[in-house]
Order: C-alpha cells, then structure tokens, then sequence
C-alpha cells in the first residue's frame, strides 16, 4: 500500500503573523483558532474563535478543535507549545527576528500547506518593495538619527526587525546594537542620558498595545535638549503595525516609517 502525505488542514495560530500570512496565501479555511491580539486581516476576528494571548493560551479549547498544527512564535510561547505537546499536538515554533527571516517564515508556511508558489510570488513581492524603498532613502538630503522605543518602564529600543526596516525606510538607529538581541530584557536603556547622548532626529514610540504619549517622552528629565524634542519629531506607529514580524511590518510598517523619516528630512530643509 502506498501512502500519500496530506498538508496540515485544521491549523491554530498563536500569533498574527501566521494568520495574516495564509490569508494572503488564500489557505484561511485550513485555520481552526488564532489569538486574541490578532487584528489582521479584520476578518480573521470574525470567522476564527480567538484561543490565546501571547504567553498564554486555552489550551483546552485549543486541543478541542482538534489541530493537526499549532504554529507559535519565539521561547516567549515556549511554556504553551510544552503544554499542547504534552497533550500530542503538533507544534512549530517560529523565530524570525529579522527582515530576511520574516521573509523566509512566509516561504516556510507557504511550502508547510503546499502553497510554494503563492509563497514565492509574495515574498517576490515584498523583496522587490523593500528594494524601492531602500533606493528611495537614498535620495534623502541626510540620514537621520531615529530613536524607536518600544516600551516606556523600561524603556526599551527596537527590536532586529524594525531596527532594519528604520535603516531600509532612510534612517540609522540609535541603538542598532540592540536589536540584535532577540530578547526585550537585553534591549532596556537604563540610562536615559544614553537617548540625551544620542541626540536622535526623530523619537518613534510604538508601546506595545499602550497609547504612546509624546507629551510624557518630552517631559523626561533632560531630554527637552534632544533635537527630535526641539524640533517635535516625536510619532507614533501603532504596534500592531510594526511589532508583528510579518507582513504588516513589510508593508504598514514600512510605509510608516518612511512618512516619517520623510517628513522629518522635508522639515530640516
């Protein structure tokens, strides 16, 4: 007898990413479950029950929809896929912390449900925009110093991602160090003088779900000497806009970004 491999059909996503990249692959109907954070596409929130947070999950609810796989993200939801895998589900952890990867998730997922081509056209798509973009920036009179803040207590700096999509989008990251850190409590800024020092040209607060307060970043001790602060270059871009690694990143985030920078470069003339 000869058997025949099927591409996973009931599939939770525990995070946005995931769920937003097989809608845009046209493989929606294979998932059962996503998270409660996901916005993306809106109507995920209406066809899909909602079985987890980030670092949490129902995870008998989970396991009552019968999932042949549950796709995660980072050691942050590594306690959730113990769980489910105690139980007998099967569980991929994805841990794109960069451009490249997020583009190389997108391919990973695509072959996973036997969507390669689909994968391949849309990753085509996204290398090619990322390309534009960074020929773009170019053009830019000047690069300027960009100080993205992802939370406020602690204050903590960009993570790999954006810290190159700020780079791509025409500007340089204070603390492009940090981003390479895959973890948010190796990214903190004790110090805030290292900002003061800094000195960026544009402050972006994207606090992770909390409305960013320009008025409370400029009140810091100190800081109404930051460039950015004098000149009122402090923007946000909603969380969910840039801090998911997938493909509202690439595209929302990206564009955002490029306002941005864009505007600020037109102000200093």
């Amino acid at each position: 007898m000869r058997l025949k491999a099927h591409y996973p059909e009931r599939i939770v996503c525990l995070t946005e990413e995931t769920t937003e990249t097989l809608y845009l692959l046209g493989e929606q109907d294979r998932i059962v479950g996503i998270s409660g954070f996901t916005v993306r596409p809106p109507q995920a929130r209406r066809e899909k029950p909602r079985v987890s947070a980030f670092t949490s999950a129902k995870i008998d609810k989970i396991m009552d929809l019968q999932p042949d796989l549950v796709i995660g993200f980072s050691d942050l939801q590594a306690d959730i896929a113990r769980d489910l895998i105690k139980l007998g589900a099967n569980v991929l952890l994805l841990n794109h912390r960069s451009v490249g990867e997020i583009l190389n998730m997108i391919l990973q997922l695509a072959s996973l449900v036997g969507a390669t081509d689909k994968g391949q056209a849309l990753v085509s798509e996204y290398s090619d925009a990322l390309h534009r973009a960074s020929e773009q920036a170019k053009q830019l009179d000047f690069t300027p110093a960009v100080y993205f803040e992802e939370w406020d207590e602690p204050m903590i700096s960009a993570i790999r991602w954006v810290s190159e999509l700020v780079q791509i989008a025409g500007g340089r990251d204070c603390f492009a160090e940090l981003g390479l850190c895959s973890h948010g409590k190796d990214r903190i800024i004790a110090d805030p003088q290292r900002v003061i020092d800094a000195n960026p040209d544009i402050i972006i607060g994207s606090w992770c779900g909390k409305k960013f307060r320009p008025d409370k970043v400029a009140a810091r001790p100190g800081w109404g000497s930051i460039r950015a602060v004098a000149d009122d270059q402090l923007h946000e871009i909603k969380s969910p806009v840039i801090l998911q690694p997938g493909p509202a990143a690439l595209t929302e985030g990206l564009a955002a970004l490029q306002s941005i920078i864009g505007g600020a470069v037109e102000a200093r003339g």
